[in-house]
């Protein structure tokens, strides 16, 4: 089979990092008087050469991003299709099922799961899809009739409007390709707390699962105290605090239709009278109850990736910096701060780092008392630091000893 396909061939010593466990390909480390990256198309699989001329693998090709490809498999004569599809889909199943009993997970972690440019996301019956490649695209029948056989869902959403689709030209659209989807949301289960996921409004897939082992953890600390929930959205730190036996919980989100969704969370546990929901810019709001003298037992900024590309590693960390600087101004003596990242670009030193400076600048005692990741659902490739890119830093803030 591997005959038949194109190849690309990796200059001298470029091939240390794939036989390391690395699966991805950058464009400089091709030799392209060998095997011009021209001739090839998006989406197009490839035979991965060393230098010498030894098969690496398959991959698939983006022959004008710097990662020029993504390796498939080490078998070089293993394309993906249909049957690899449904294999990588039940190894990742069987990954997630032992952690999680309610079925609600993210069920395929791109490159973690072996099918670049994949994302799929479990709610029980009802599973929503995102594709970012041009190869998935092209298998979006096969990943869809996979999904149906290995889980056999009630639904199936293909929530393909993501900002990497635009990378790779694909199209834009939302679709739900079988059964059905009532009031556009898909309920789940998580840490004990029940949500409706608004998978067809709401951001990427409607929730993010990567967070679930902090918010347990927080869980633990929160009751009887006063919770501040930043960059909020539908509520799965607040809400989740008030299931667990805060005595308040403030939410603050720039989008009033995501305040919506946190009332209806909170009304299906039970614990609406508990909630308060600020609609706003987060930095202003958080000067702004500064302001007006609140105080807070505990605050937790969850924002979206603050640096989107490594270019913007200085201004990302500045931003961190204010953000976090501001929500220490609303603690409560002895308070404690969550210091969320999900931008991979961030180093994973940077923001204990920055709570500490912060500290010094505040006149207070930082003491780092947990620091969490992802969940098991967003495996790590141990290779491929890029795929471990989530932070949560539980600070406490004390007065100067």
């Amino acid at each position: 089979m591997s005959a038949t396909l194109s190849t690309i061939r990796l200059k001298a010593k470029c091939e240390r990092r794939l036989k390391s466990g690395h699966l991805w390909v950058y464009s400089n480390e091709v030799d392209i008087a060998q095997t011009p990256l021209k001739q090839l198309t998006a989406g197009q699989q490839v035979v991965v050469e060393a230098a010498n001329g030894k098969a690496l693998g398959t991959a698939v090709v983006s022959p004008e991003q710097l990662i020029c490809a993504r390796l498939i498999s080490r078998d070089s004569s293993q394309l993906l299709d249909s049957s690899l599809i449904v294999h990588r889909l039940k190894v990742a199943m069987g990954g997630r099922e032992a952690w999680y009993p309610h079925s609600c997970y993210r069920w395929v972690y791109g490159d973690s799961d072996g099918l670049p440019g994949l994302v799929v996301d479990r709610f029980g019956a009802i599973v929503v899809v995102q594709i970012s490649s041009v190869l998935m695209e092209t298998l979006k029948q096969e990943i869809v009739d996979a999904i149906l056989k290995v889980a056999k869902p009630d639904c199936v959403v293909l929530k393909n409007d993501g900002k990497l689709r635009a990378v790779e030209g694909l199209p834009e659209y939302v679709e739900v390709v079988h059964g059905g989807l009532e009031d556009n949301c898909a309920p789940l289960v998580e840490n004990d707390t029940r949500f409706m996921a608004p998978v067809i409004e709401g951001q990427k897939t409607g929730w993010f699962y990567d967070h679930r082992e902090n918010r347990a953890v927080l869980n633990r600390l929160v009751a009887g105290k006063r919770v501040l929930d930043v960059f909020s959205y539908i509520g799965g730190w607040g809400v989740q605090a008030a299931r667990h036996g805060a005595a308040e919980v403030h939410c603050i989100d720039a989008s009033a239709q995501a305040l919506d969704w946190v009332e209806q969370n909170a009304a299906l546990n039970g614990v609406a009278d508990k909630m308060h929901c600020w609609e706003g810019d987060a930095f202003q709001a958080l000067r702004n109850l500064k302001d007006e003298g609140e105080k807070f037992d505990i605050v937790v900024v969850d924002p979206p990736a603050l640096i989107p590309r490594r270019k913007d590693i200085k201004a990302g960390e500045q931003a961190y910096h204010r953000l976090n600087q501001l929500a220490m101004r609303l603690l409560n003596r002895e308070g404690l701060l969550v210091a969320g990242s999900c931008s991979m670009h961030l180093g994973e030193d940077r923001l204990p780092d920055i709570l500490r400076s912060l500290g010094r600048e505040l006149d207070r005692d930082v003491v780092i008392q947990h620091v969490g990741g992802q969940g098991a659902d967003h495996p790590v490739v141990p290779a491929i630091p890029e795929t471990r890119y989530l932070k949560a830093v539980f600070g406490r803030v004390l007065p100067t000893r």
